[in-house]
């Protein structure tokens, strides 16, 4: 039987979880199948809300075992962000399973943590300028880690004038790339809010298994 899952994130270039929650499903002997809606779309668009976006999904008429939403912590707790999750999916789809995933303080922290993806994106695999680059538990205490990530990529591809501008106009493609290339057994492991994530997919699956 195929477990049907909506995956709802704070833009396109998130999409790149996808990968890592169809690998995450097949370890636990589940055959995923993922669908991600394209709510610009919608017209008129969705706002940015998860209650909002979970109004507009339901009118595409699709139906699901479980529901998984991406929303970044920025500066406030973790759990603020879980909470408003939970309560979003119970007003606007109630009985839904669902699984927050909720990076602190941006997706982009995450990303800080693994330099040959990141050099590799940047065009630059075997460039040897240093980045320093935060390691564990302090990518989470970045300040702006989606500036950090935009600099830091600048810097592996150590492009100059035109080229440069044409390769930062292309963040967002860089980012999606990135985040499907991470490894998950790599550094990113360490930090709580991706084990958070993988905990909450799989004990979500252990459900929908029994």
């Amino acid at each position: 039987m195929t477990t049907r899952i909506l995956f709802i994130g704070e833009g396109s270039s998130d999409n790149g979880l996808v990968r890592h929650i169809e690998s995450i499903a097949a370890r636990a002997g589940l055959d995923a199948s993922i669908t991600v809606p394209d709510f610009g779309l919608l017209r008129p668009p969705p706002g940015h809300s998860v209650q909002e976006k979970l109004q507009a999904a339901r009118k595409l008429h699709g139906t699901y075992d479980l529901v998984v939403v991406q929303r970044d912590a920025d500066r406030g707790p973790a759990q603020d962000r879980r909470n408003e999750i939970a309560e979003a999916v119970h007003a606007e789809w109630p009985g839904l399973q669902h699984v927050a995933v909720v990076p602190v303080r941006m997706l982009e922290a995450w990303l800080l943590l693994d330099e040959t993806c990141l050099r590799q994106v940047a065009e630059n695999p075997r460039g040897r300028v240093s980045l320093d680059l935060p390691r564990g538990a302090a990518a989470e205490r970045v300040s702006d880690p989606k500036q950090l990530l935009k600099d830091s990529l600048a810097r592996a591809s150590e492009y100059k004038g035109r080229r440069l501008v044409q390769f930062q106009k292309r963040f967002s493609q860089h980012r999606l790339r990135m985040l499907e290339l991470l490894d998950p057994e790599g550094p990113v492991a360490c930090l709580p809010s991706w084990q958070y994530f993988v905990e909450d997919l799989n004990e979500a699956f252990d459900s929908l298994n029994q």
